[in-house]
């Protein structure tokens, strides 16, 4: 049996797929089992992974009869993992030669239910756009001081495709949450990890994060193209309220009652947000001990945003004012 089962779900993928797989292929650490599953794609994928397939006997693959969406494909490839650890893989990134191999020796180093890694990103044509996903989100900061079950909870920072974990997690984490975009199958899965046991990152790069126009997932946040502030706030609300439903709706899945509970009160709180379009003066308490772990900006424009709209919204007419002036 192989150590490690690389999962990798495909869709309409011709343009980047061969490069992400010879990357693969190209491994310092080799024991390992690539599973695709294509979603029923329309281009050349499937002629390109049965090429692959014939040379390599590491690869296995699935096609699906109709399209299911990326949550329910990688939860199907979740499924079919029999080695003691598991790797999800997008179809267009790069992986660097010994991102395998460093992954393993940290988590045997560690004994952490998971290991993640650090990503360069890049354009379409792999020129580095920032050296360090990390450092481009403002996530290193929290990353190196925090990183628990506790700083996950109200934001993830942890990229499925860097992340190495346990086999055992899966049949924690199963069924993966569908009812939410917001709420993604590798943010769920580093979420019952951290709540398992230790996680562990490298700050290394070990992927080329390639950012094109059909990206699923980019390093581009939505709430950038918005120009309108009660569409930014709704959205952030609608985020959070998705958010804590998914974790109502798994409730099981926590371990404590005390969590449960704030689960409840969480959703509570943004649903009352959402009624709230000049001021709000409650549950200011639960604000700051969701976004305890947060940088102070990050904090305390959420809460000017969320709490204090009729204040938020004049500051964000005169930024985006003062943007056009600068034209």
């Amino acid at each position: 049996m192989a150590k490690v089962d690389i999962i990798m779900a495909t869709y309409n993928g011709e343009k980047y797929l061969a490069e992400q797989i010879e990357s693969i292929l190209s491994q310092t650490y080799m024991d390992f089992r690539l599973l695709i599953s294509d979603d029923k794609s329309s281009d050349n994928t499937r002629s390109i992974i049965e090429n692959y397939a014939q040379k390599d006997s590491r690869i296995y693959y699935f096609y699906q009869e109709k399209n299911m969406g990326v949550i329910k494909n990688f939860e199907f490839l979740l499924q079919k993992v029999e080695s003691p650890w598991f790797m999800f893989c997008d179809q267009d990134d790069i992986w660097k030669k010994e991102k395998i191999e460093k992954s393993i020796e940290k988590i045997k180093e560690t004994n952490a239910e998971l290991v993640y890694t650090d990503l360069e990103i890049v354009d379409s044509d792999l020129h580095i756009i920032e050296p360090s996903y990390w450092r481009f989100k403002g996530l290193y900061h929290k990353i190196k001081q925090y990183n628990h079950f506790e700083s996950l909870y109200l934001n993830n920072f942890i990229t499925g495709c860097t992340m190495l974990c346990k086999k055992e997690i899966i049949t924690k984490a199963l069924p993966l949450p569908h009812s939410s975009k917001y709420v993604l199958h590798d943010y769920w899965i580093a979420l019952i990890a951290s709540q398992e046991g230790k996680i562990a990152y490298l700050e290394e790069p070990l992927i080329q994060y390639r950012q094109h126009k059909n990206n699923h997932i980019g390093s581009k946040r939505k709430s950038d193209k918005i120009s309108n502030f009660d569409e930014m706030r709704n959205l952030f609300i609608e985020v959070k309220k998705q958010h804590f439903s998914v974790f109502i709706q798994q409730e099981e899945k926590f371990k404590e009652e005390k969590i449960r509970i704030l689960n409840r009160q969480s959703l509570q709180y943004f649903e009352h947000l959402e009624k709230k379009q000049y001021l709000n003066v409650k549950n200011w308490k639960l604000f700051f001990k969701l976004y305890q772990y947060e940088t102070w900006n990050y904090k305390m424009e959420n809460f000017i945003i969320l709490n204090i709209p009729i204040v938020a919204r004049i500051l964000f007419n005169i930024k985006k004012k003062v943007s056009l002036l600068s034209f």
